[in-house]
């Protein structure tokens, strides 16, 4: 879950806001979907950043738009796309 205190799109200035994880949930998430737990976890960890910003995944083309912010950032830091089939 993820907290923002800014405004959406808005300058960045001071905290961001607070993202939250639950390990069980994570480990089990990670397992379930055959993806090592520091993958899974960088990946939510920056799902929960794009939301702070402002980027959401309510119609199919913001969701097209975030998982491809997503992509690029994970490929980034070595990690591969987490919505590959």
């Amino acid at each position: 879950m993820s907290f923002p205190q800014i405004e959406p799109f808005g300058p960045v200035i001071g905290i961001l806001g607070d993202i939250t994880l639950a390990r069980e949930t994570l480990e089990r998430e990670a397992a379930d979907l055959g993806k090592s737990l520091p993958d899974h976890f960088t990946h939510l960890i920056v799902h929960g950043f794009l939301h702070i910003l402002g980027y959401d995944h309510l119609t199919d083309a913001e969701a097209l738009q975030m998982e491809g912010l997503e992509t690029q950032i994970l490929a980034a830091l070595g990690i591969d796309d987490p919505y590959a089939d």
